[in-house]
């Protein structure tokens, strides 16, 4: 979906944040903003982690069952 923005969306955007919120809080709120997509991007990279360790024990597991067959 935001791919299809492009760079007069962006701007457009921007001026409705401008105009919305002033020119004093835009830069909290884009330290807002960063602040949260770094925090989501740490929660799904620790997810997909977690996903690839129980993988691999669940891997190592099998293999171990059927050495012992």
């Amino acid at each position: 979906m935001l791919s299809n923005i492009g760079v007069p969306g962006l701007i457009l955007i921007l001026i409705i944040a401008l105009v919305v919120f002033g020119p004093s809080k835009l830069p909290e709120i884009g330290k807002s903003f960063g602040r949260t997509i770094k925090e989501f991007k740490k929660g799904t990279n620790e997810i997909f982690e977690n996903d690839e360790k129980s993988r691999a024990e669940e891997k190592s597991e099998v293999k171990e069952e059927a050495k012992v067959k």
